[in-house]
């Protein structure tokens, strides 16, 4: 299905409509009209068909009346961080589910928008708020697509734009793996919003056989890998999927991976205080990260009101990271962004973030 199609898929639903075929034979839409919605709300990132100004007065009025819109997310609270480099913004869906996206503005002209995928999560990660919150639904391709339009006008108002997506919000992409590769092929779209493949991240948990089929694709996606712990039995405890997909087989599939696309990977590793950040963890994570492409990108850990885990503290990073140096593995420590906002990694979940709920009724 191209771009347009699964656009407008999303659109005609939501307004009630049984498929595109409907509306076009409603109003007789012309397939350049199309393209014209399309055009405006991905491209000049209009709010909705009565901005369209190449459309006709009548038919603006017309779409509008009938609940044509270009989003169904209602953000219902929008913080910024108090450095100003964080925003998170507090979305409700059409049948009353909430999540959760981030926008974060590194110095210089770089900028990501960390999407959600699911209200929810089934994965249970110990240390996650998604996780702990349980899983709701699925989001459909237009929903997910739709966090970083929201924030695409945001930045453009600053006369700023996207550089990067990540899908690091709530859930889990490969769960999600049909309604997620069609939210990239929505920012992707050079005649749409026109994202680089290679501006666009997608973590797991280690679904191996969706990994493999993500493979297949041969896109320049970047993947990055959740994956916490170096020993089947650490990472069990921390992360249930592990004792449906242990590490052997989670980094065997990497290494197909790499040989399919010959891309990077990325590997990401919250550090938890005395739970994974010691040095024979060092040494065992040096051990398992021979590929020639992995790079391990260390976390500080993120507290959340529910969690059972304290942060690891810098030193003890920095000590970890070195250990993985000497070992020849490539490894950064990761920024902290968006902590004062619950905005930071591990953190998005609404129902546990009693900040977002006070933001709503003020």
């Amino acid at each position: 299905m191209n771009p347009i199609d699964i656009w407008l898929r999303d659109v005609v639903s939501r307004a009630g409509f049984g498929d595109v075929a409907e509306l076009v034979a409603q109003y007789d839409l012309k397939a350049y009209r199309l393209r014209q919605l399309y055009h405006a709300a991905t491209k000049e990132l209009l709010a909705g068909p009565a901005e369209v100004t190449t459309l006709p007065k009548e038919l603006r009025s017309a779409l509008t009346t009938r609940g044509i819109a270009f989003s169904s997310l209602v953000p219902i609270a929008v913080q910024r961080s108090r450095d100003e480099q964080t925003t998170k913004g507090l979305f409700r869906l059409h049948d009353g589910k909430e999540v959760e996206a981030v926008l974060m503005e590194h110095y210089g002209d770089r900028t990501t928008v960390c999407i959600s995928s699911q209200a929810g999560c089934a994965f249970a990660c110990a240390f996650c708020a998604t996780g702990q919150g349980g899983f709701n639904r699925n989001l459909t391709a237009g929903e997910i697509f739709e966090q970083a339009l929201f924030f695409a006008r945001t930045l453009g108002e600053r006369k700023k734009r996207i550089t990067n997506v990540v899908f690091m919000g709530m859930g889990e992409p490969f769960h999600n793996y049909d309604a997620v590769m069609e939210a990239v092929a929505l920012l992707n779209d050079p005649n749409g919003f026109g994202l680089g493949h290679r501006h666009i991240t997608i973590s797991t948990v280690g679904l191996v056989d969706k990994i493999d089929r993500f493979s297949d694709e041969r896109l320049q996606v970047n993947l990055a890998i959740s994956l916490h712990a170096p020993s089947d039995e650490l990472r069990s405890s921390l992360m249930p999927v592990n004792r449906r997909f242990p590490l052997a087989e989670l980094m065997a599939a990497c290494e197909r991976h790499v040989q399919k696309t010959n891309r990077k990977i990325f590997f990401e590793y919250v550090m938890l205080a005395g739970v994974n950040d010691s040095d024979e963890c060092a040494r065992e994570l040096a051990a398992i990260m021979s590929g020639r492409l992995y790079h391990v990108n260390l976390i500080p850990y993120n507290a959340t009101p529910d969690g059972a885990y304290s942060a690891t503290d810098n030193a003890r990073i920095w000590d970890f990271a070195a250990i993985l140096d000497a070992a020849g593995v490539p490894v950064t420590v990761r920024q902290n962004m968006g902590r004062d906002i619950a905005a930071a990694c591990g953190q998005l979940q609404a129902e546990t973030q009693p900040k977002a709920h006070q933001a709503v009724s003020q």
